[in-house]
C-alpha cells in the first residue's frame, strides 16, 4: 500500500468516461419576551429572542414573533431587507415564512444572487424542501459542481445560535439528490470531488456505492482510485471501508481477490481483529483456519490487552509483615 501513488489523469479519464454533465435599513425588531433569571438576552435581538422561545418550547410567542418580522417588512424590501428578515425567520423556526420572504426579490446574477441562493437553500433545508435546496446548489455551481466542493454551508436553523456544524455544499448536494432517489445523478456529483486526500476518497467510496448500473469493471477502477488517495493521506480506517466495499460483491473476480489480500495484511497491520475475522470466515484452508482461531481467541477475551473489561488491581502489599520465620524443610534421613 505504501507504493500506492494518486493518478489525476487516471481519475480524469474515468469522470469522462461517466459522462459528467453539468449540473446542470433592517426591519424594527419584535416585541422582547421575559427570559429566565439566569439567561440575559438583548430585547433588541430577534435572534435571540427566538432562540429562548424555542428553548422554552413557547409557541404561541415564536408566532407572534415570526408575524412581527413579517409585518415590518416594507411593501417593495430591498435585497438586505430581505436577506436579514429570512434569516431571522430561520431562528424564530420558520423556514417557509423565510421562502415566502426571498421570493419578494429576484436579485441578478452576481454577489447578491449568491447570497440569495444560498438564504435560499438555508430555508429549503431547514423545511426538508429537498428539490428547491437542490436547485438552489445546482444554481450556485453555475455548471460546475466542483466549485461546490470549496463551499462550507451551516447547518442549522441560525449560524448565530451558537452552532459550528458545517458541511461542503458538494456532499449536501448529493445528501439531497440521493434523498430524491436521484442516486447516479448523486453519484456524478460526488466524482467531481477533485481535491486530493481522504475526503475525495471518501467521496468516490460512496459515488461507487450509489452508481448501482455502473459496470462492476468501472466501480473496481474508481475504488482503486479512491484508495490511492486513502492510503497517500495515511487514512487507514477508510482504506479498510473501501477494500470492505470492493470486497462486498464477492472474491471471485481477480480484483476481489486482490482487495481481500490487502485487507488482511491491513487487518493486521492496523490490529483490526474483529475486520480480518470478517473476512477470513469466507476462506478455507489450514492457514486461515489456524488464523481465525487465533482471531476468535482475541475477540473472546476482553481482559486482553485493549479489552472492554478494565484490568485486575494489582493485589495490595501486607502493610505487617509475618514475624514467624519461615520454616525450613527437615532434613531428610
Amino acid at each position: 500500500m505504501a507504493g500506492w501513488q494518486v493518478s489525476p489523469a487516471r481519475l480524469a479519464g474515468l469522470l469522462i468516461g461517466l459522462q459528467i454533465g453539468c449540473l446542470t435599513a433592517a426591519p424594527a425588531a419584535p416585541a422582547p419576551v421575559s427570559a429566565q433569571p439566569s439567561e440575559a438576552i438583548a430585547d433588541d435581538d430577534p435572534h435571540q429572542v427566538c432562540r429562548l422561545l424555542r428553548r422554552q418550547g413557547d409557541g404561541p410567542g415564536l408566532r407572534a414573533q415570526q408575524q412581527a418580522l413579517i409585518g415590518n417588512l416594507a411593501p417593495a424590501p430591498a435585497l438586505e431587507d430581505v436577506l436579514l428578515s429570512a434569516d431571522r425567520l430561520l431562528a424564530c423556526a420558520a423556514p417557509q415564512a423565510a421562502l415566502d420572504v426571498l421570493a419578494l426579490v429576484s436579485p441578478a446574477a452576481g454577489q447578491g444572487r449568491r447570497r440569495w441562493l444560498v438564504m435560499q437553500w438555508r430555508a429549503a433545508q431547514a423545511g426538508l424542501h429537498h428539490e428547491l435546496a437542490s436547485q438552489a446548489l445546482t444554481l450556485l455551481a453555475g455548471g460546475e459542481p466542483q466549485r461546490l466542493e470549496t463551499l462550507v454551508l451551516p447547518l442549522g436553523l441560525s449560524p448565530a445560535a451558537g452552532r459550528g456544524d458545517t458541511r461542503s455544499a458538494l456532499d449536501l448536494l448529493a445528501d439531497h439528490l440521493e434523498s430524491l432517489g436521484r442516486r447516479e445523478q448523486a453519484a456524478r456529483v460526488l466524482l467531481a470531488s477533485s481535491s486530493p486526500g481522504a475526503a475525495s476518497a471518501a467521496r468516490w467510496g460512496r459515488a461507487v456505492a450509489l452508481a448501482d448500473r455502473l459496470p462492476l469493471r468501472q466501480r473496481d477502477e474508481i475504488l482503486e482510485v479512491a484508495l490511492e488517495q486513502a492510503a497517500a493521506a495515511g487514512a487507514w480506517g477508510l482504506v479498510a471501508a473501501l477494500l470492505d466495499q470492493q470486497l462486498a460483491a464477492g472474491v471471485s473476480d481477480p480484483a476481489s481477490r486482490q482487495a481481500l489480500e490487502r485487507r488482511l495484511r491491513l487487518g493486521e497491520r492496523i490490529d483490526d481483529a474483529y475486520g480480518e475475522w470478517l473476512q477470513r470466515r469466507q476462506l478455507s484452508g489450514p492457514e486461515h483456519d489456524s488464523r481465525s482461531r487465533e482471531l476468535e481467541r482475541l475477540l473472546r477475551s476482553p481482559r486482553q490487552p485493549g479489552g472492554h473489561l478494565p484490568s485486575a488491581p494489582p493485589a495490595p502489599a501486607d502493610p505487617s509483615p509475618d514475624p514467624t520465620p519461615a520454616l525450613s524443610p527437615s532434613p531428610q534421613p
